[in-house]
């Protein structure tokens, strides 16, 4: 069966955790703090922690609200720290129209300081509680807010979203009473959007934050995230290992090429930014790297494919990247063609 290991691995990872919920209690990220400094240092600063907060805290990062808001009409406030803010109203529902139900941009994109449409108008509950807070219980409303569905322990992904609650382990000092899973898996509970085997697209771009989708169907798939990612950083400084560490053949070819000398890094082709979040900053350039990495340089091949289900079709990306994606974004007056004649050679190229 395809994926059999990693989705086993997840399954295992599930169970344990949902059984630490019952076996311990939740000490919060501070608690974690007081020994694991270091590790807290580097998290506290990451975007996990800022998935979701509450309007108090959310408040002090100043951020601004939708036109004709105010901190009184907010809840909570999904992320605001790093790529985008979308609002909570004070009935649990994600604010996507102006207070009188009119037409409004609703969510903030912090990379551009602009404003987006989300959802426009619909009555939109809040149900992402599962990958945005600590202790989530599918069950009840937190806070007693009709539009949210599902209870939590703490707002965003704090230390025990992924160790699980740490109450044991606080009293006890016991290693084997806290959670340490290295699997993809664990990831991928929340790096993910709809199944394991496809990737959901929309407008020219792979939806965000489905990493693991990507990487499982990318050559990497027997890799898991804490292979090259440390876990607790922001993902600028969470690299451990890049591709010089693996791929030393296509770097001592690549060393001395015309494209090595002007700074292409092997990310920049492999790992190009056609993922979107929040904001797209080109034709073929969005805001997030893809975990992909396989370049298909056929002048013809489509990274996107439709399904029709019932009466809906939707977008998905297949399991590599095109050339206008990989090559198009730096070499904007060239085409497929074009890049297509250079690409077999292209590591070298340049070289005497």
């Amino acid at each position: 069966m395809k994926h059999a290991s990693i989705i086993f691995q997840a399954v295992l990872s599930f169970l344990f955790f949902n059984s630490l919920v019952y076996a311990a209690d939740y000490t919060g990220s501070n608690t974690c703090a007081t020994c694991h400094q270091q590790q807290y240092n580097s998290f506290i600063v990451s975007g996990h922690p800022y998935k979701l907060s509450t309007a108090a805290d959310a408040r002090k990062r100043q951020i601004p609200l939708p036109k004709g808001y105010t901190w009184n009409d907010i809840s909570y406030v999904i992320g605001g720290v790093y790529k985008k803010a979308r609002y909570i109203d004070k009935q649990g529902y994600i604010i996507t129209a102006a207070k009188d139900g009119s037409e409004l941009k609703t969510q903030y994109n912090i990379e551009t300081g602009t404003w987006s449409f989300y959802h426009k108008g619909e009555r939109k509950p809040y149900t992402c509680g599962g990958c945005h807070t600590t202790g989530f219980k599918a069950e009840g409303h937190q806070a007693g807010l009709t539009g949210i569905k599902g209870t939590w322990q703490a707002e965003g992904i704090q230390c025990e979203a992924c160790h699980g609650p740490a109450g044991d382990h606080v009293k006890t000092g016991d290693k084997t009473k806290i959670l340490v899973d290295a699997s993809a898996g664990l990831c991928g509970k929340c790096h993910i959007r709809g199944s394991l085997n496809k990737i959901p697209a929309k407008n020219g771009f792979i939806r965000h934050h489905e990493q693991f989708n990507e990487l499982l169907a990318s050559p990497h798939k027997k890799l898991s995230c804490v292979s090259c990612h440390n876990p607790h950083k922001k993902v600028q400084f969470s690299i451990i290992k890049t591709c010089i560490s693996c791929h030393n053949t296509q770097t001592r070819e690549y060393e001395g090429s015309l494209m090595a000398q002007v700074g292409v890094k092997c990310v920049d082709c492999h790992m190009p930014r056609i993922v979107k979040s929040a904001v797209t900053r080109g034709k073929f350039e969005a805001d997030i790297r893809t975990h992909l990495s396989k370049i298909n340089i056929d002048k013809n091949a489509d990274m996107f494919f439709k399904e029709k289900t019932g009466n809906k079709t939707k977008l998905f990306a297949k399991n590599f990247i095109t050339l206008d994606y990989s090559c198009l974004t730096c070499h904007k007056n060239k085409d497929r063609t074009w890049a297509a004649s250079l690409a077999k050679g292209i590591h070298s190229y340049g070289k005497k």
